[in-house]
């Protein structure tokens, strides 16, 4: 496996992107040079010290052993050599212990880790949307208390919403937050909460949403920090079992029983969900960058094994690598180009996010923040799709020896396998691109997808008028798709069938704009 091939096409891709180079006009500190080196530690931070975690974290797992969750060897030494290298905090605010850099360092990054360990990486991930959704959301004391040993790794955290009946629905919710004097106190069950108990810190917060109101739905929810300790002592949160699952065995996923647990309310009551998702969306974006890190691994192997591998040709004559047979280059073609295009799309998000966050003009920032919104349920289906698929098509490059443990090739696929499903499921992901940013947003984010694609367009149309044609094509289809969509508000059951059919248009649109970023980099090497 190669991590400085990775860092290579990153810093490829975010040569492409126009975001970049406009987020470095507000970051001169984030040159070229900087950011090239910033990669290139992550990098070997991720094959030196996570990567040799990630096997042996798959076949040993997470234990459950008198109550409290045992991670396997060495995560507690990674995890902290991890926080200490400054990689938890790489864009939270440098007055809180964060590194001060943009979401797009961070995004470039994280695939590398995602790609050594991702097991470890799901309790990271929680951890620092945690930090972000305090900094932005709590109290001077609870950002005073919390945020600085978020991102020193000193504290960890979790997103504590689903229970038995109410996942997706989260509306159904019955977990119950009561006022006790000056307290607050947490009472119900919650399932499905990653590194919900873990040996890596003393000290863990949930980020916990509960129901304080009589209100029906998410309008009587609000949001706490619920710690595992309050000042010394067990603050009523048991572990009541693991799931045994598919994959993802070194990430320890619990169902957590709270009694009477106290909490400190995060915003204000009744807003639960709402800010919640400043946690969320960054959550959803680390599932893509997930994803990206197990299609690049993937595609990485079955690259190296088909050039190595020798089967086939004259009979007369030794045999050929496969990668010289017809077949199997279409399936690495296929491959590396689904990881590529979704490298672009994951740093064309993450730029936008980032210049709509420096961005002083109101309308403009506005505009940034409609493609955003229009961009991410995409980036995080469609990116932790590939994660699978590319794992998937991987195993079949390599035959009967992807199918064994002698690749980790069948650990990426059962891993990522379940990343279409948290943070979001497909079909709500689908409903949320349909209801709300279509609908809802009356396609504002979709105005500013057709900008882009058309100032990409008009700029590539002399160096690749095939390309721009499929691309422009495959816009204008969707564009009609949403046309439709969009008058059958009146007709909602039968929209709402087409709505997965709708998501992928979107996505299929998405892929032939990167395509055409794709080709620009493929000239850059050429020349």
């Amino acid at each position: 496996m190669s991590f400085r091939d990775q860092v290579d096409r990153t810093l490829a891709a975010l040569a492409v992107t126009p975001g970049w180079r406009q987020l470095q006009q507000y970051r001169p500190d984030c040159d070229d040079e900087t950011i090239a080196e910033i990669l290139r530690q992550a990098g070997g931070f991720a094959e030196r010290v996570l990567a040799p975690l990630n096997g042996p974290g798959d076949r040993h797992g997470a234990q459950l052993f008198q109550g409290r969750v045992h991670t396997p060897a060495g995560f507690r030494e990674a995890f902290r050599s991890y926080a200490e290298a400054g990689w938890l905090a790489v864009d939270l605010a440098e007055d809180v212990g964060g590194q001060g850099l943009p979401l797009t360092v961070q995004a470039a990054c994280g695939p590398l880790f995602e790609r050594a360990c991702v097991a470890l990486m799901m309790v990271v991930g929680s951890t620092r949307a945690a930090a972000h959704l305090i900094w932005e959301a709590g109290d001077e004391q609870l950002i005073r208390e919390w945020v600085p040993k978020l991102a020193t790794g000193e504290h960890t955290a979790t997103i504590c919403i689903s229970e038995a009946d109410a996942g997706s629905d989260v509306g159904r919710l019955r977990t119950k937050a009561e006022r006790v004097g000056e307290d607050w106190r947490i009472s119900g069950r919650k399932t499905w909460i990653s590194f919900g108990d873990h040996d890596l810190t003393e000290r863990i917060g949930h980020c916990l949403l509960a129901r304080t109101g009589s209100e029906p739905g998410t309008r009587g929810l609000s949001l706490f920090l619920v710690p595992n300790m309050a000042e010394g002592q067990p603050n009523g949160i048991t572990v009541e079992r693991l799931e045994d699952k598919m994959g993802l065995h070194a990430s320890p996923t619990c169902a957590l029983n709270f009694d009477q647990s106290r909490g400190t309310l995060i915003g204000s009551e009744g807003r639960g969900l709402a800010q919640l998702f400043r946690m969320i969306e960054l959550m959803r974006l680390q599932t893509a960058c997930q994803g990206l890190g197990l299609a690049s691994a993937s595609v990485d192997i079955a690259e190296r094994y088909a050039k190595e591998r020798r089967q086939g040709g004259h009979s007369s004559s030794p045999p050929v690598p496969i990668a010289e047979h017809p077949d199997v280059r279409r399936q690495l073609e296929e491959m590396r180009r689904r990881t590529e295009v979704l490298r672009l799309a994951v740093l064309e998000l993450a730029t936008a996010m980032d210049l709509a966050a420096y961005e002083p003009n109101d309308e403009r920032r506005r505009q940034l923040e409609n493609f955003c919104a229009w961009m991410l349920p995409l980036i995080k289906n469609f990116g932790a799709d590939a994660g699978f698929s590319v794992a998937n098509a991987a195993i079949q490059v390599l035959g009967g020896a992807g199918y064994t443990r002698d690749w980790p090739l069948e650990q990426y696929l059962r891993d990522a396998r379940v990343m279409t499903i948290y943070e979001g499921t497909t079909g709500m992901q689908a409903l949320d691109f349909l209801t709300r940013r279509l609908w809802r947003d009356q396609g504002n984010g979709l105005r500013q997808l057709k900008a882009r694609v058309r100032a990409d367009l008009s700029s590539a149309v002399d160096l690749h008028p095939k390309e721009v044609k499929v691309a422009q094509e495959r816009l204008e289809a969707f564009d009609e798709f949403s046309r439709r969509m969009m008058s059958l508000q009146a007709e909602p059951e039968r929209a709402l069938y087409l709505a997965h059919d709708y998501f992928l248009a979107g996505w299929e649109t998405v892929l032939a704009w990167m395509d055409l970023r794709l080709r620009r980099i493929e000239d850059h090497l050429q020349r």
